[in-house]
């Protein structure tokens, strides 16, 4: 019996395989149709801001779309898109502009609330304050750790995957989350100690 994880990577393989067959123009639409959703929230991960996350997440397809021909097929197509999603981001962090426009947004407090429905008003505002408390931390970690956590629970990528993305060993990323949920439980047993002393 398969588990529907199982289903659902066989499902992505059999479409990589089918996108990879395709002219450019038609595989990067059914890339973007495929994934673009998901870069869009790990890039947003990164950017923190909806207006630089469009920019970027644009700048990943017209990426995939110019290196798709010299794509040789070692890692699966998403690990591949993920990796370019994950450099365009640093590349875009480091310019000075963007790094001066977050300090500025920090400082006036303007964070981007990210909204789910469930289904009761009160259910929303419990999910919302957990979810952007949890969020809020996981952002303000350190990018090597943050992109670890947000690879492995948010896109439920292997330890293997990332470190395939990332161009980092195995071990690497296997420390660099054990060092993130260290920093998160820190994070979240101070902020409870202050909230309860």
């Amino acid at each position: 019996m398969h588990s529907s994880a199982d289903v659902h990577d066989a499902f992505l393989i059999a479409r990589e395989r089918e996108i990879l067959q395709m002219e450019a123009l038609e595989a990067v639409k059914a890339i973007m149709d495929l994934y673009g959703n998901e870069i869009k929230r790990f890039v947003y991960t990164y950017m923190q801001n909806p207006a630089d996350t469009d920019d970027v997440t644009q700048e990943v397809f017209i990426t995939v779309y110019e290196k798709l021909p010299e794509f040789q097929g070692r890692s699966m197509l998403r690990s591949w898109i993920y990796a370019i999603a994950a450099n365009k981001c640093k590349d875009h962090l480091r310019k000075w502009n963007l790094r001066n426009r977050r300090l500025k947004e920090k400082m006036f407090g303007h964070f981007p609330i990210l909204r789910n429905n469930p289904d009761t008003p009160e259910e929303a505002a419990i999910k919302q304050h957990a979810a952007s408390q949890l969020l809020e931390r996981v952002l303000s970690l350190p990018v090597k750790y943050r992109e670890v956590i947000v690879l492995y629970y948010f896109h439920d990528l292997s330890v293997k995957e990332i470190g395939e993305m990332l161009h980092e060993k195995e071990g690497t990323v296997r420390t660099r989350l054990d060092r993130a949920r260290e920093k998160l439980r820190a994070l979240l047993s101070e902020e409870r100690s202050e909230r309860d002393g």
